[in-house]
């Protein structure tokens, strides 16, 4: 079977290709980012961890969508008022990490997308309950 290429989703893909979105870290995440950047050196676990948020943060790029929503009732009043986050995604990460992340702003196929946080398991309880 021979299978010929369409143009018409070549343009397609093209078109996805240009308009990716902005991932940018908020304070907390930030902190935390660099922290793991220091110590990803010496300690196997970091290593993981900033390469499963450099991944994410990839697929965030084509699909902003890409998380999990969390239920409005369970957004910390942190979240809210620091970063008027009324929609909340969370992405997994290794070692039980977390990630969840608000979309600020939308455009024609392009979105802003800001990482709240970086969470071990434990935080992540405390912080959602």
């Amino acid at each position: 079977m021979d299978i010929q290429h369409q143009p018409e989703d070549e343009e397609n893909n093209r078109a996805r290709k240009k308009a990716l979105n902005e991932v940018i870290l908020g304070e907390e995440a930030k902190i935390i980012f660099e922290e793991l950047e220091a110590k990803a050196k010496k300690f196997k676990a970091e290593r993981m961890l900033l390469k499963g948020i450099l991944q994410k943060a990839e697929i965030l790029k084509i699909e902003a969508h890409y998380g999990n929503p969390i239920a409005k009732h369970l957004i910390p009043w942190e979240y809210r008022m620091k970063n008027d986050a009324n929609h909340l995604f969370r992405l997994e990460l290794p070692l039980f990490w977390r990630m969840p992340y608000t979309i600020t702003s939308e455009r024609e196929g392009e979105s802003k997308i800001v990482i709240l946080d970086i969470l071990n398991h434990k935080d992540y309880d405390k912080k959602f309950g």
